[in-house]
């Protein structure tokens, strides 16, 4: 699994599994670029990660020319470019009757057409390189009904995610770029911190609901390493789709 050399953009890359992804790439030689929605937050993940590793750029991946100038720069940065990781993800749970105008275009714009302009972004950044890659990240939610509660929206456009994903691997097989998707269960990461807390409490009833236990078990560490298989797969092999999910039973966490 060397990845000693290759440069690899990471959206949301500055905590999660984003963060985690960053750290697995550096401990098997490659540099990264991360592309996140605030400076603070990737200033702390580059501090971490170290410099020399890593390249940050700030914006919002669904705004029309943003993640083109990051992956722009990420590449003149280091001088090539190798892979891409769809990571950018965000959710703000409600019931249907009761979800904003702006949280539904959040979601929408962040997850998937992030995802879409990332893509047609890196497409011909991807030419020259050796053995080119884009991941993109799913979740569960979008196929598994016992996930989190009130999290419509959000697994709809993973859904989105994993269809679009289906035709972009078919469309860049003439050009020799693997297309994967990954698609992660439940894991320990900072997911959940931007949440509204009376949102979170009705998401977390209504779940209790659904039955008193959950699958537990996984760590973001789990996931970087199913993102880092998919890149370190031999040209003309892909990873088509990857899913990973916690497999121990526990008690459902928080009050109902």
């Amino acid at each position: 699994m060397n990845m000693q050399g290759s440069v690899v953009a990471i959206t949301g890359g500055s905590r999660g599994f984003g963060l985690e992804i960053a750290r697995q790439l550096i401990s098997l030689g490659a540099k990264v670029g991360l592309i996140g929605r605030t400076q603070d937050s990737l200033a702390k993940a580059a501090a971490e990660l170290g410099d020399d590793n890593v390249v940050c750029v700030a914006g919002d991946v669904g705004t029309d020319g943003v993640v083109a100038a990051a992956l722009t720069s990420i590449a003149e940065h280091f001088g090539r470019f190798d892979a891409l990781i769809n990571n950018a993800g965000l959710a703000r749970p409600a019931a249907i009757d009761s979800i904003l105008s702006t949280d539904l275009r959040l979601q929408i714009d962040t997850n998937f057409i992030g995802t879409v302009l990332a893509s047609q972004a890196a497409i011909p950044l991807l030419k020259d390189a050796p053995n080119p890659r884009i991941v993109n990240i799913s979740s569960a939610s979008a196929w598994h009904y016992d996930e989190m509660s009130h999290l419509s929206v959000y697994a709809a456009t993973k859904a989105a995610v994993e269809r679009f994903t289906r035709d972009l691997r078919e469309e860049l097989q003439t050009r020799n770029i693997g297309v994967s998707c990954v698609r992660p269960g439940g894991a320990w990461t900072t997911f959940a911190d931007s949440w509204d807390d009376e949102a979170l409490r009705e998401s977390l009833a209504a779940w209790h609901e659904n039955g008193p236990h959950m699958d537990v078990g996984m760590e973001a560490l789990q996931v970087a390493k199913a993102a880092v298989f998919c890149l370190t797969q031999p040209p003309g092999t892909a990873v088509d789709l990857l899913e990973l999910r916690p497999n121990k039973r526990a008690p459902k966490l928080g009050e109902p």
